[in-house]
């Protein structure tokens, strides 16, 4: 059978990971700015330490990232090479509004994305564009306390119209908020959330959260409105749990853990919250404040598909003290023995990339995108720059098999696949450079030296292969 004629290859990046050019333009410090490298990083994303501003202890990797503000040209004309049919990306809120509670948009940054979506379309790339990704202006957290804070409704829904008024006809395809559930594991990264002594966290978290998905739902209403072709998904960091053993308790624990990720997607696309959610608040006397026409909100605009980051699968236990964690994810899960791991801990399952996709399917009947995949590792060029990265490519061609046994023999509906980090680019978990994703290596090391240079790797050859003959091609 094999995938569609116009299943959507490409690549993945997001603003803050990649772009750089932090003050210019117009645009001004968000979250992900004051991510420092090092030891503070984790605790300063989990919210347990505030960082509001740049100081001179620590090493901000986003101030230049790899520099896609001014070499966005060049990597378009990479991606074109590879023969991308999509392009995922993300926009800077800061960038279009700097403050995030201004009242008119920042006319430099609007300008800037324009002309990428131009060059895309050159090209004829479509971009898949991510309206909020990982990214909120620094002012809306000192100010307002992020999104605790209601307000940040408004805030966020002026900017998501703001952006899909001005692109229309340039963007088809949006997604509102990346990996939604990462609010509940990072909520300064998702949520822009810093806690207070003795406060309840949880409420907290769930609080933020209800804010978010009814903002998602207004965008998501407001793309259809403007535009009737706009396709609009929701974004899930996924990975499904596995019971460590047989016994009931254990997968009682899988559901659980699956279930913390799909609250969102359930809201997102079903349109309500589901029961286990209420009787969760109810147990833990957690009171979420919601208006009155919020449900209405939610029901009103589900979307169109579903999207989802997979990495690795996770193995969950009743009893998790009895055994032995891996250390890279930012979800803890047991080491599962029956799978590899990559240097970083994260274990290596693509067969567990067809199974989130069949329950996906299952679950929602809804079209799904994978709009993240890929193996970090440390690449080693030689002296002209070339990484023979079949390590890389291996790792592709298991997910890539995987999600065509999915299409090919499940019957899944597949929008398309974009690898993430496309272009090497700082990595959001520790903020290094030497954990690669990339078919292009950068000139860049994890203390921000070096030139800064695109060179392709051996796999970079292999995808444009893969993509020219549409996934019946694998080999390397």
């Amino acid at each position: 059978m094999g995938l569609s004629k116009d299943f959507l290859w490409g690549g993945a990046t997001a603003a803050n990971q990649s772009e750089g050019g932090v003050l210019e333009g117009g645009r001004k410090l968000a979250n992900v700015d004051v991510l420092p490298t090092g030891p503070d990083r984790k605790k300063i994303a989990a919210g347990n330490m505030k960082m509001s501003e740049w100081d001179e202890q620590h090493y901000y990797p986003a101030k230049e990232a790899i520099d896609m503000y001014h070499r966005y040209m060049e990597d378009i004309q990479l991606f074109a090479e590879m023969g991308f049919k999509v392009y995922r990306m993300s926009l800077s809120w800061s960038r279009i509004y700097p403050n995030g509670d201004d009242l008119e948009p920042n006319e430099e940054g609007l300008l800037f994305y324009e002309k990428i979506f131009k060059e895309l379309k050159k090209h004829n790339i479509e971009p898949l564009v991510t309206i909020a990704h990982f990214d909120i202006p620094l002012h809306l957290i000192k100010t307002y306390d992020s999104w605790r804070n209601r307000q940040m409704i408004t805030f966020y829904t002026r900017y998501a119209e703001t952006v899909i008024r001005r692109y229309k006809g340039l963007v088809h395809y949006w997604l509102t908020i990346n990996e939604i559930n990462i609010l509940l594991h990072q909520p300064f990264i998702g949520g822009g959330l810093v806690f207070e002594e003795g406060e309840n966290r949880e409420e907290v978290k769930y609080q933020a959260a209800h804010h978010q998905l009814v903002a998602s739902a207004l965008a998501t209403k407001l793309a259809h409105d403007i535009d009737p072709t706009n396709q609009v998904g929701c974004m899930l960091a996924g990975g499904n749990s596995y019971p460590y053993t047989c016994r009931p308790e254990d997968y009682q624990e899988a559901i659980k853990r699956d279930r913390e990720g799909y609250f969102f997607i359930d809201v997102q696309a079903r349109g309500k919250y589901p029961n286990y959610a209420l009787k969760k608040f109810e147990r833990e006397g957690l009171t979420i404040m919601m208006e009155d026409d919020d449900h209405e909100i939610l029901d009103s605009a589900p979307v169109d598909f579903v999207s989802f980051s997979y990495y690795s699968s996770r193995t969950v236990s009743a009893h998790p003290e009895d055994y032995e964690h891996t250390t890279g994810n930012v979800f803890g899960t047991i080491k599962n023995p029956h799978l590899p791991s990559t240097e970083w801990g994260w274990q290596v399952d693509p067969l567990g990339l067809r199974n989130s996709l069949n329950q996906m399917y299952d679950r929602y009947q809804k079209p799904l995108f994978i709009v993240e995949n890929g193996l970090g590792a440390v690449d080693v060029p030689d002296e002209n720059g070339y990484v023979n990265d079949e390590y890389r490519i291996d790792y592709l061609r298991q997910h890539i098999q995987a999600f065509k046994d999915a299409v090919e023999i499940d019957g899944i509906e597949l929008l398309g696949y974009t690898t993430w980090g496309c272009v090497d680019l700082i990595a959001a978990s520790t903020g290094q450079m030497s954990k690669r994703y990339g078919f292009v290596y950068v000139d860049r090391d994890d203390e921000g030296n070096g030139t800064l240079e695109r060179f392709k790797k051996k796999s970079f050859y292999w995808y444009q292969q893969v993509i020219e003959t549409n996934g019946e091609d694998l080999s390397s």
